[in-house]
């Protein structure tokens, strides 16, 4: 959805309801000339606060405001396994899997290779192996096989799996809380603090897509990963990171900054790792403070933390890819850096074009910079991302 489709649909929601711009841009706490630019599409719809605030003034939920439908499949290789990995979570709702008992060391081998390929921004064979790997874990777990060490790849793999591949190609949010679900019957039975921390991260960024942040404030306060070992400080500090993104979006400043520097002092601790497929460590702090400060509409701030940050310290390309877009997200909302905004998230896609091209929020910053671009090089490299994004050129 563009910038100016979910302007567009912003107004005809406040029409339909019979309001006045003056009346639902204070019930939002925004002022009536920045609502009437955001209905136009001269700016973007691209914080989760501002999109949240515009739907309780409009008494609807936040995806009538942002919900779009998945692009011509096709487009991206990746597209050609959703209706599959959609199946396979239908199927396992149902009790009927499909799949096969596999030895655990198989199994494991395959989730080793599907996470790799997630870090990696390679979508596509992640796309491609997930249903059968889905079904596999499932009917294994249904064989009453391996116990407790089959129960933990069945949290990792939906977490870091299949829920982190349906939010980066722009699947819908229920269908990636259906994979959230699956972990949190596996949690359950497992019983294991770590691994209730994986989940409560999940089911945490779950809730976030959907606007639900004090439900998402008490998930992730319940979870206790413990910080006596590394892997717990790592888990823990993922849940601090989460949790500073969501005071962010509640406006809350005060809290917001002493999480993120006690994470940032739990990464001193641990270093650059990788516990639970997090990637933790004082690099990826880095990029967790640019979204935030994003999130808190403070575009300057994240520009001049994005200073701060070498990419190539970063421990991996889906991190590399953050590091690019928020910067890119950052500058387009600054004065005459423009120019410089393009280069950034042309960065961000060649490392992983579905980031660019499915996320509501860079689709909109896209639309925003589309609006103004030049007949130049910089305005050609814009009009190409926003040409493969699926937005009218």
């Amino acid at each position: 959805m563009t910038s100016a489709t979910m302007g567009q649909t912003l107004r005809q929601i406040r029409r339909a309801r019979g309001k006045s711009l003056a009346t639902i841009a204070g019930l939002a706490g925004i002022s009536t000339s920045y609502l009437s630019r955001l209905e136009s599409g001269d700016r973007a719809l691209d914080r989760r606060s501002l999109i949240v605030a515009l739907a309780n003034a409009l008494e609807v939920a936040p995806s009538e405001i942002t919900q779009t439908a998945i692009t011509t499949a096709g487009e991206l290789e990746e597209d050609r396994s959703l209706n599959a990995v959609r199946l396979a979570l239908l199927s396992i709702s149902m009790g009927q899997p499909g799949g096969q008992v596999v030895p655990l060391e198989v199994l494991g081998q395959r989730v080793t290779r599907i996470l790799t390929a997630q870090r990696d921004c390679d979508y596509a064979l992640v796309g491609a192996e997930l249903p059968a790997l889905i079904r596999d874990l499932h009917t294994t777990l249904g064989a009453g096989r391996e116990g407790r060490d089959l129960l933990r790849l069945v949290v990792i793999t939906h977490i870091q799996g299949t829920q982190a591949w349906l939010g980066d190609i722009g699947a819908s949010l229920d269908l990636a809380w259906h994979a959230v679900t699956l972990a949190q019957h596996a949690a359950e039975r497992l019983d294991e603090p770590l691994y209730g921390a994986v989940t409560a991260f999940g089911t945490a960024f779950g809730l976030i897509g959907a606007g639900g942040f004090d439900l998402a404030a008490r998930t992730l306060t319940s979870a206790d990963p413990g910080t006596e070992t590394s892997e717990g400080m790592q888990v823990s500090g993922m849940l601090t990171l989460t949790s500073s993104l969501v005071m962010a979006a509640q406006g809350n400043g005060g809290e917001r900054y002493a999480a993120l520097d006690h994470a940032a002092d739990l990464a001193v601790r641990t270093g650059d790792g990788n516990a639970m497929w997090f990637g933790f460590g004082p690099s990826n702090v880095g990029v967790w403070r640019m979204s935030v400060a994003l999130e808190a509409g403070e575009h300057a701030e994240a520009a001049k933390i994005a200073e701060t940050v070498n990419p190539e310290a970063l421990p991996s390309p889906t991190r590399v890819s953050a590091y690019y877009r928020e910067y890119g997200r950052a500058l387009a909302r600054l004065p005459k850096q423009r120019d410089a905004a393009v280069m950034m998230l042309r960065r961000a896609e060649l490392i992983s074009p579905a980031r660019i091209h499915r996320h509501p929020f860079m689709r909109s910053v896209l639309a925003e910079l589309l609006a103004k671009a030049k007949r130049d090089s910089v305005g050609r490299e814009l009009r190409g991302m926003a040409y493969r994004a699926g937005l009218p050129v």
